[in-house]
């Protein structure tokens, strides 16, 4: 029996980028749901993997890749990279078409540089697509949402039934559609079967380049140990000589296997925000650590939510990951983008979500609601530190929560549980 297709964030976006384009990549993850959500959206399929067709569709590819793109459209063209000359007979085809919405492509590795001879600008939209937010996972209530923040309303009061062991579930578990509604013990095995391939499979596939399991595994490790962090790759190759794994992983190969992990959408860090400021003061310029899903890293650690809830430290570190997760999922929803802010005095913003249009909003992390005044504080200490005669007044200050109450403070910080937010 078929699952049943949970809505996508994405669905929409797609709908707008395909009215606009002739053709739609979308990118992510094994997992996260790119081929159901391009099947729901198109007219005709090409399923590049099937093995049954597989060395055919290659052929074609090779000899007459126009062959494959026949059909009615939308057409999909799933895990396209396979025969990576596609991507050019996919442009050169909507050139000559000069037609919108006639191809979705879907890619879970970037292909080299080398294997494309255009970058399909003008004709190809790109959209990333990420492991399910908890409002597509049905486990937030979207009672607060983030467009309607940015829009100026100033009154939230509403009520997050998510419990802490419910969002310890829902980080070990992750936001892969095929692991929502099924039993905590085989979620759990689903999250760590993806781990198991991205260190034994797929991490050489996406480039063609043997590396060591042993070595990708204490890898991902001290990405797990130091996720939601400013780890540096001097930091990251210290911690593995420390531990147990394999001491001999110089910087420039850990550097490549970053780079790898990129690819595939195992990873994805958080940029720093670099805005106009009052004083002269340093900006930390340093990437955040993430995975894409929070998942990733409790799997690789082996974690289960009762090991999760044991150690609280940790669990915070995570629940930033997760939150992370679904602000980048929801941001992109209303054209904007997630950063995080630090500088040399050690103020510290956890995330700040920037709209295209200039608006921006700066968010603290807190799993519990012992720090929230603390957060306030940091939050009006950085809307006091941009220059607001460069840039515009935040259009909110937020403290994300794992706590139940949504409301706004009388200082005007808005205090959200992130199992009540949505796009």
């Amino acid at each position: 029996m078929e699952r049943k297709y949970l809505k996508r964030i994405a669905d929409q976006m797609l709908r707008d980028r395909l009215e606009a384009s002739g053709a739609v990549l979308i990118e992510g993850p094994k997992w996260c749901g790119k081929t159901r959500t391009a099947t729901e959206a198109s007219k005709s399929q090409l399923f590049m993997q099937d093995p049954d067709r597989q060395i055919s569709y290659l052929k074609a590819a090779d000899t007459k890749p126009s062959l494959l793109l026949k059909g009615e459209t939308p057409r999909l063209l799933d895990e396209w990279q396979t025969a990576p000359v596609l991507w050019d007979a996919v442009r050169f085809a909507v050139d000559q078409r000069g037609n919108p919405a006639q191809f979705i492509l879907t890619g879970s590795a970037v292909p080299k540089d080398d294997v494309i001879q255009h970058t399909g600008t003008g004709r190809i939209s790109r959209l990333l697509m990420r492991p399910m937010s908890l409002y597509e996972s049905m486990e937030s209530n979207g009672s607060v949402s983030l467009k309607e923040l940015f829009d100026g309303k100033t009154e939230i009061d509403s009520f997050s039934e998510l419990t802490i062991e419910r969002i310890a579930f829902a980080i070990v578990r992750g936001g892969w559609p095929a692991s929502i509604g099924e039993s905590e013990k085989n979620a759990l095995r689903h999250a760590i079967d993806y781990v198991e391939a991205i260190i034994n499979a797929d991490v050489s596939r996406v480039d063609g380049i043997e590396k060591s399991p042993v070595r990708v595994r204490a890898l991902m490790r001290s990405l797990a140990r130091n996720v939601s962090t400013l780890a540096t790759i001097k930091t990251i190759h210290d911690d593995i000589a420390m531990g147990d794994e394999d001491e001999s992983v110089s910087e420039k190969t850990i550097s490549q296997y970053l780079t790898a992990l990129n690819r595939i959408f195992v990873t994805e860090n958080l940029p720093a925000w670099n805005p106009a400021l009052r004083s002269k003061t340093a900006i930390r310029t340093s990437p955040k650590r993430q995975f894409i899903d929070p998942s990733i890293a409790a799997a690789v650690m082996r974690l289960t939510p009762a090991r999760l809830l044991d150690d609280f430290n940790y669990f915070g570190f995570l629940f930033e990951s997760l939150c992370d997760r679904d602000m980048r999922v929801y941001a992109e929803a209303i054209d904007g983008q997630v950063f995080h802010y630090r500088d040399a005095g050690g103020l510290e913003s956890d995330a700040v979500i920037c709209l295209n249009d200039g608006r921006w909003a700066a968010v603290e992390v807190k799993l519990g609601s012992k720090e929230i005044e603390d957060a306030a504080v940091h939050l009006r200490e950085l809307r006091e530190k941009v220059n607001t005669e460069k840039m515009r007044e935040p259009s909110f200050l937020m403290i994300l929560t794992g706590t139940e109450l949504a409301y706004r403070r009388d200082d005007g910080v808005f205090v959200v549980p992130l199992g009540c937010l949505k796009d």
